[in-house]
């Protein structure tokens, strides 16, 4: 029974996150990458708490990596995406 409600969890926040997403326009896409980053920073927390201590066996473990290793991805690329946004506002040196 958790399995289903965490699965049905999973899939609303994935409907949710893409139709938020869908709908910044693009001048708030710099902050709302920014606030993106800090939770990701969160749930990379999150991640190591569900890989270490809280692990019920190797599918846990496994899991937690993975969740680890992708909210990583996410949280470098975003700051990468993010400074190279206002490299674009920053005045052209001769």
């Amino acid at each position: 029974m958790d399995l289903i409600l965490l699965f049905f969890i999973f899939v609303l926040s994935a409907f949710l996150g893409l139709e938020l997403i869908s709908k910044v326009p693009s001048q708030l896409h710099t902050p709302l990458m920014s606030g993106s980053n800090a939770i990701s920073g969160i749930t990379i927390v999150g991640a190591l708490v569900a890989t270490g201590a809280e692990a019920q066996g190797s599918l846990g473990m496994i899991l937690g990596f993975v969740g680890l290793v992708l909210a990583t991805i996410n949280v470098v690329g975003g700051y990468m995406v993010t400074d190279r946004m206002l490299q674009m506002f920053k005045k052209k040196e001769k």
